[in-house]
């Protein structure tokens, strides 16, 4: 195996648990895959600050490997009035469908994301990744000054290329079939869909940092395959949201663990931004709607909606995050998970047939 990732975290594996925000990436996981020899990642991205610190500390409990904090990088949006009032007005059946009580008017929204750094950095977390956005010089020499490894995501060579060039020292190419939101930050979320066979070694060819994969990998095969391609170090969402110490809803996990290869579509329907789910009764009905208003005001929209159904087991109107790989999926410890790709991944690379 390329050694560079696992030489620059301080980690046994080449294997990056994803943040996946919103409940699956927990305090738990994290430690688990960490305590397994991989890299596990809280997902911070829609963490209160001091909920951040909470479960930093919480991983430092269970665990003395390093891990690795996932935040969400802010992005510029507008703020259409009319727009808003629209969508809450086409909302307002679902929520009445869910027995919700009518909500307050939206009003705005607030970025806590320096908030968030700051508790990363003053509780020295070895491990930051982004997503959703480059980070500045300055944020990124602030990090390296207290020692901090730092990840992001590019889904094209462009932005790996720009990340590398402001100072990044891995980067995740993340292929279309990922579970969960884009990491597009440059031009078009629909001209970025590029699959991992060939982006991943795109990347690896544009860049001099280790690559970390991501998109569509569930398994050893896919470990495997990524290696090969020229990645550093394999990435996986889909496979630890099916752990048995992820966070995700049990309803979530059923859906990943019942689901087929054609069940899983791209949205925009609960967000705003692209994101690949399985598909159900709210993406489909929104699919007519083309002024969505943009992240994370839609995200904002619809998240009691999402929390309605949660509480209710209604998944028709859960945003059920999965990859393309989900039908692969197995209900495990993490622990099992991260063993299995090792010593299957062994038997692979002994078994490929000699030229």
């Amino acid at each position: 195996m390329n050694e560079s990732f696992t030489a620059l975290c301080g980690i046994r594996y080449p294997i990056v648990q994803a943040g996946m925000a919103g409940g699956p990436a927990t305090p738990e996981l994290a430690a688990a895959v960490s305590n397994a020899g991989g890299l596990g990642t809280l997902g911070a991205g829609y963490m209160a600050p001091k909920d951040v610190k909470a479960a930093i500390r919480s991983i430092k409990e269970m665990t003395a490997k390093p891990f690795a904090v996932n935040l969400f990088l802010p992005e510029e949006f507008a703020f259409d009035k009319k727009q808003i009032e629209n969508m809450e007005a086409m909302l307002k059946g679902y929520k009445e469908r869910l027995g919700m009580e009518r909500p307050a008017p939206f009003t705005g929204w607030t970025s806590h994301f320096q908030e968030q750094l700051d508790v990363v950095i003053q509780e020295k977390v070895p491990v930051i990744s982004f997503t959703f956005n480059a980070p500045t010089a300055e944020m990124i020499g602030r990090l390296k000054k207290e020692g901090v490894i730092t990840i992001a995501t590019a889904t094209t060579v462009e932005e790996a290329v720009l990340l590398e060039a402001a100072g990044i020292d891995a980067i995740a190419a993340q292929g279309s079939e990922a579970g969960g939101h884009r990491g597009t930050f440059i031009g078009s979320e629909d001209q970025a869909l590029i699959g991992s066979i060939a982006l991943i070694p795109l990347i690896a060819d544009a860049v001099s940092v280790p690559v970390i994969a991501a998109g569509g990998i569930m398994d050893a095969r896919g470990m495997a395959a990524a290696l090969a391609l020229g990645a550093s170090a394999v990435q996986l969402g889909t496979a630890f949201l099916a752990a048995e110490e992820s966070g995700a809803h049990p309803v979530h996990k059923k859906a990943v663990l019942e689901s087929k290869e054609t069940d899983l579509r791209l949205t925009k329907a609960f967000s705003g931004k692209m994101a690949r789910g399985i598909s159900n009764r709210f993406m489909e009905e929104m699919k007519a709607i083309d002024d969505l208003p943009p992240y994370p005001i839609q995200n904002a929209l619809t998240s009691g909606l999402r929390k309605a159904a949660g509480s209710r087991g209604d998944r028709e109107y859960m945003s059920l995050w999965a990859g393309q790989g989900a039908p692969l999926a197995k209900r495990r410890p993490a622990r099992q998970l991260v063993e299995s790709l090792i010593d299957d991944y062994k038997r692979i690379a002994e078994g490929l047939v000699k030229l």
